[in-house]
């Protein structure tokens, strides 16, 4: 699934280009933002961040000053990546996603700019049409962490993909059911022949497996750099059904778009009390 298809473009920069942007700009000219959780901040941070989770950004916009350019990182650069977006959307004049996060800045690896695709929605749908490309996303994002759980070999890694699995079907169920209560074509269907009618597009081509953990860098026997992956994804889905809801013209459909986007983003937050969770065991 190409979630990075859902994205409108967004300037990036890798470390080094971002190290010399820092240093070619005075103290309080520019905003270094860290979308990351305060246990990551903690551990490692770039100095003068100003520290913001993702989960809380939308709700926190009057913090910063939109007139200021604006660098954003995170871990490994997806919810990053993410926030530029959100933050480009809302105005802010001059918007930088750190390419590779902190462990690029560590390290030195930066990830290159990624192209763009398509939107799935043409902002025209009936709340039916929203429901059965939203049970596809879902879907997608089963079948990768599957995949991913398959290529572990970290017991607790292999159990902790599962859950995110497990939770994404637990979404299918939820759409389909919310499909079934706004009339499901006024008659009951079961979930089998509702599969049957989502649209295949969502599930077409796109970015592999493979390419996307060579894009992340992940280490898939590092619990933390799993679900920073995982916030990642679905981060980037929020993303998409923000976006969505502004530009979908039926109010019902809106009203769908932006429940499924506030399950989203208790899903982010969840996660990211995981990644405390995970730090203070360690």
């Amino acid at each position: 699934m190409k979630w990075l298809q859902f994205f409108t473009p967004a300037k990036s920069m890798d470390t080094g280009q971002a190290k010399k942007f820092i240093s070619t700009h005075p103290t309080g000219e520019t905003t270094i933002l860290d979308v990351r959780q305060p246990s990551e901040y903690e551990e490692s941070h770039i100095p003068g961040a100003v520290l913001i989770p993702l989960s809380e950004l939308s709700d926190r916009l009057g913090e910063l000053d939109p007139d200021k350019p604006t660098l954003v990182y995170c871990a490994i650069g997806g919810r990053s990546r993410v926030a530029a977006q959100m933050l480009a959307g809302k105005g802010f004049k001059q918007v930088i996603n750190v390419s590779g996060g902190i462990k690029a800045w560590a390290s030195e690896i930066a990830i290159g700019p990624q192209d763009l695709g398509v939107d799935l929605f043409s902002g025209r749908e009936e709340p039916e049409d929203v429901l059965k490309v939203a049970y596809s996303l879902e879907q997608g994002l089963r079948d990768f962490y599957l995949a991913l759980g398959g290529q572990a070999k970290n017991q607790k890694v292999k159990d902790l993909f599962a859950k995110l699995s497990e939770i994404e079907l637990n979404h299918q169920k939820s759409i389909f059911q919310a499909y079934l209560d706004i009339g499901g074509e006024t008659k009951k269907i079961s979930q089998k022949e509702f599969e049957s009618m989502v649209e295949v597009k969502a599930l077409e081509g796109g970015l592999s497996t493979d390419q996307y953990l060579e894009l992340f860098n992940p280490d898939l026997e590092k619990e933390t750099d799993v679900i920073s992956l995982a916030m990642s994804i679905e981060a980037q889905a929020l993303d998409l059904y923000q976006r969505i809801s502004l530009k979908i013209g039926n109010p019902e459909s809106r009203q769908v778009v932006q429940k499924i986007a506030n399950e989203e983003k208790a899903h982010i937050q969840s996660l990211g009390k995981l990644v405390d969770m995970l730090k203070g065991t360690n």
